[in-house]
């Protein structure tokens, strides 16, 4: 049994059921282009591509290939161009410097959900020189969903446009708008998992006309990262630099990150500088890095997010300041003047060196509540070794006291048996967690598991809410997502849909490699909302994922299962 099996063996968690966005299968095959499994060019100037238009399909056709560059494509905001895979999983196995790469492209989808038997129906399986999935060169508005990226020696995927001396590419000449990356799988990759944005936000120097000139990479507006699983990265699981508004990094599974022990690249969700990311319900675990390290803007929230043994495996017996990782970090690498930050509702367990480390002075009305922390390693550091710090203080460290900061409503133990917490740190009834939160505002609304957070009480402190009843229903965010519960589940997953129009249905199960285990096809439902139960006793506990294919689009998320 591998270290991941056991970890999912004996320390099960709860992770929401995101439902993914939705898509309209039926448009996406309106009108089509293949391209076979011997094409390494895809170019929307040259025959016969130059023939599509917004709103058109090109059919990558299932089978092994080599790498694939596809460029020079433009639909528009309502009728995105599609790639998508078709008869089967295309798979990539390549000696070449990249998997796929795209460029010059907006406006478009790139997805492995074209077969329902395979939940990542693209699969980069290999690529010795070079990164997995590639997008730049000034592409804009697109989204990336069902891929699977594996071994590769640079980052698992990169989306950024990098500024050049052309000067078309810097910022105020070009924004990348609404990237969105969800449902996909990264393992293995040498650097980073997810490397969105550019790290340069103050400006790189470039030799342009024999002249060293100085330029500013351009930003990012409207990013979505969520529901993705990244394990054994190299370096950090997630990078988000330069996005400047409109950002989210939710939902999303990293273990194992931070594996090539690269300095100051070792986390599992690293905010990089001139980002504002709101940052929820992501669960962290095992990582050689920190969990969170937040370099940005301020103005953003990070809240319901669990994080187990941060940075625990990295030097574990060296406790000196260049060694130290922490289960969230805060610093003014590029925070403007009189934002906050908020830092609320997570559950630290055991980090390496200090739960929560605080080192901005420039920010200001600053908040870290209800968060509870579990044996954080600098306390015996700081009790027993030569410092003017008392353990206490490794619970949530702040560095300069100057700093205008409100601590409110945390917990804090040696032993997680004190917090009243079950095996998936959710709450059990006699938890001193329930009620004993701080009602910060704006409140957060729900919980790790998407379930409500208490009104009329202080909310519960850490990234559960407690509920007596398992089999409560989460918030729907949207009433036309389908609503998958309860999580974690035993016996019966029930299921909620809704059918906007006549149309198929089909729900299917798959384990966390994208293999589908079971499936339910409910034929020609009328327009209405339903309820239905899958049976998964017989399942292995451990995580697993879930797609629903409607008549509306497509549906996925994850759940755990337990004995």
């Amino acid at each position: 049994m591998s270290k991941t099996d056991r970890m999912f063996k004996f320390k099960i968690f709860s992770l929401f059921l995101l439902v993914g966005l939705g898509v309209n299968q039926g448009a996406l095959f309106a009108v089509g282009f293949p391209v076979d499994i011997h094409t390494t060019l895809v170019d929307g100037i040259l025959p016969p591509y130059n023939k599509l238009m917004p709103g058109d399909t090109l059919y990558i056709l299932s089978g092994t290939r080599d790498f694939l560059l596809i460029r020079n494509f433009q639909g528009n905001s309502s009728k995105p161009v599609v790639f998508i895979n078709k008869g089967g999983v295309v798979t990539i196995d390549t000696d070449h410097y990249f998997g796929i790469s795209i460029q010059n492209c907006s406006f478009f989808r790139i997805t492995g959900s074209g077969e329902p038997a395979d939940f990542y129906g693209i699969e980069i399986k290999r690529v010795a020189n070079g990164a997995g999935l590639g997008i730049g060169a000034l592409s804009s508005d697109y989204e990336v969903d069902h891929v699977s990226i594996k071994d590769v020696s640079i980052a698992g995927l990169f989306a950024k446009t990098d500024p050049d001396c052309t000067y078309n590419t810097t910022r105020g000449k070009f924004t990348q708008f609404n990237t969105i990356l969800h449902d996909n799988y990264i393992e293995n990759a040498g650097n980073e998992g997810m490397y969105i944005g550019s790290t340069k936000y103050f400006g790189q120097t470039f030799s342009c006309n024999g002249k060293d000139t100085l330029l500013m990479p351009s930003l990012l507006d409207g990013v979505k990262i969520y529901n993705n699983t990244i394990k054994y990265s190299g370096w950090d699981g997630i990078q988000i630099s330069s996005a400047y508004k409109n950002c989210q990094v939710y939902d999303n599974l990293i273990l194992f990150d931070s594996q090539a022990e690269y300095s100051n690249q070792m986390s599992g969700i690293m905010l990089g500088g001139g980002s504002c990311c709101d940052c929820y319900n992501n669960y962290i675990a095992d990582g050689k890095g920190g969990g969170i390290e937040n370099h940005g803007l301020g103005g953003n929230r990070i809240f319901n997010n669990i994080i187990v043994n941060a940075g625990v495996t990295y030097a574990p017996n060296e406790t000196a300041t260049a060694k130290f990782k922490h289960g969230i970090f805060i610093s003014d690498n590029s925070v403007l003047q009189d934002r906050s930050f908020y830092i609320e509702n997570n559950t630290i367990i055991h980090p390496k060196s200090d739960g929560i480390r605080f080192s901005s002075s420039l920010s200001k009305n600053n908040v870290i509540s209800s968060n509870v922390i579990i044996n954080p390693g600098n306390f015996d550091v700081y009790q027993n070794g030569n410092t003017s710090f008392k353990g206490i203080d490794a619970y949530v460290m702040v560095t300069d006291k100057s700093a205008s900061l409100q601590i409110k409503n945390n917990y804090f133990a040696r032993n997680s048996l004190k917090a009243g917490m079950d095996t998936d740190y959710s709450l059990l009834a006699n938890s001193p967690l329930i009620d004993a939160g701080y009602a910060a505002q704006p409140r957060i609304a729900f919980d790790f598991k998407y379930h409500p957070r208490s009104t009329n009480n202080p909310p519960d402190i850490g990234a559960y809410e407690y509920t007596a009843l398992k089999e409560t229903s989460p918030v729907p965010t949207n009433q036309a997502l389908p609503m998958v519960y309860p999580n974690p589940v035993q016996t019966e997953l029930a299921v909620k849909f809704l059918v906007s129009k006549i149309s198929d249905v089909t729900l299917s199960v798959y384990n966390l490699l994208g293999t589908r285990l079971l499936v339910i096809s409910q034929p020609g439902l009328q327009e209405g909302t339903y309820a239905t139960k899958i049976d998964v006793q017989n399942l292995s506990p451990g995580i697993y994922l879930y797609s629903i294919k409607t008549g509306d689009g497509l549906f996925s998320g994850k759940f755990a299962k337990i004995d």
